[in-house]
């Protein structure tokens, strides 16, 4: 019997009594107040159940989310039903909206606009990863088939296919895309001078997976001759690390932030040229880097870049 059901007992039993030989006599024998006893003989029914202690939560929350507010983010969600928890709040509170995003996820909850489905995977335990402390030390290259959902009939007629390289550097989380029509280690080479005049600062590091655009690592044929991707990054200085083979979590900055094109950028897209293409690559790479990021608590990675900076002038 648990400490609930015996509490209901022997209130029952304070009541019995008191009934049987009255109030007074009641409050000496269990040493209570009177008002007490008289408070649950107005409660008793008959039945031990009556005689459960009420819910004290409050009904309401001076801090709680008003009407107006519930309704707007109910607008917002039926608007943008395919976007994510974050861009929703960062949407918000654009609009004028000020709770915290812990706030926003258990008002969508509460109100059932927000259900996360509960992951069937065993939860993997990733290793501490090295942290990066200034802009360039290390930069994730990697590079992003576009899918044929986002292409129209005549693009894929007539073309083989649009590739999408991206460059993030792990410390800012800041990111170069660069639109193109192959994907080689002549294409790779040409993005490595991209990312050289586009993130204003020095590459000391790039890491990359190892893909044929890259490395010849893994060639089949066992020629380890140097891609034109090596030479290019041997004459400019900077140190190519490989990641171990199929592990793209290795490469995770440049893997999620992917997934987040795919989501964000690919899924509601159809481009009718390259020139379209590259055009609106050129505009969701500005979106990106000025999007706060829980990663640089809730930092864009331009915020991020400025702040190391001023930082580092004073």
């Amino acid at each position: 019997m648990n400490s609930i059901t015996q509490d209901i007992l022997y209130k029952q039993s304070v009541v019995k009594y008191s009934y049987k030989h009255g109030v007074t006599k009641a409050a000496i024998k269990f040493k209570m107040h009177r008002k007490m006893i008289y408070r649950w003989r107005e409660k008793y029914d008959g039945t031990a159940q009556s005689l459960r202690n009420k819910s004290r939560r409050p009904h309401s929350h001076p801090n709680q989310h008003t009407k107006e507010e519930i309704k707007k983010i109910k607008d917002y969600k039926c608007k943008n039903k395919e976007t994510g928890l974050v861009v929703l709040w960062v949407k918000l509170r654009r609009a004028g909206y000020t709770r915290s995003i812990t706030s926003l996820y258990r008002v969508m909850q509460r109100e059932g606009i927000y259900k996360k489905t509960p992951s069937k995977k065993k939860e993997y335990e990733p290793k501490p990863y090295e942290q990066m402390t200034y802009p360039g030390e290390r930069v994730q290259v990697d590079v992003k088939y576009v899918p044929k959902k986002s292409l129209t009939k005549e693009v894929i007629e007539q073309e083989e296919g649009y590739y999408q390289y991206t460059g993030i550097d792990e410390y800012t989380r800041k990111r170069v895309l660069w639109a193109s029509k192959e994907q080689s280690t002549s294409a790779s080479t040409e993005f490595i001078e991209v990312m050289l005049k586009k993130f204003k600062f020095k590459i000391e590091s790039i890491q990359t997976d190892n893909g044929f655009e890259f490395t010849n690592r893994l060639n089949w044929q066992g020629t380890k001759k140097k891609t034109m991707f090596e030479k290019k990054l041997e004459e400019l200085g900077i140190r190519h690390k490989l990641i171990k083979p199929k592990t793209p979590r290795h490469n995770g900055k440049v893997e999620r932030s992917h997934r987040k094109d795919q989501e964000r950028f690919y899924y509601n897209r159809v481009f009718c040229s390259f020139e379209d293409f590259k055009n609106r690559l050129k505009y969701w790479e500005k979106e990106y880097n000025n999007f706060p990021m829980k990663p640089l608590g809730w930092q864009s990675p331009n915020e991020k870049l400025k702040e190391y900076e001023l930082k580092k002038s004073a």
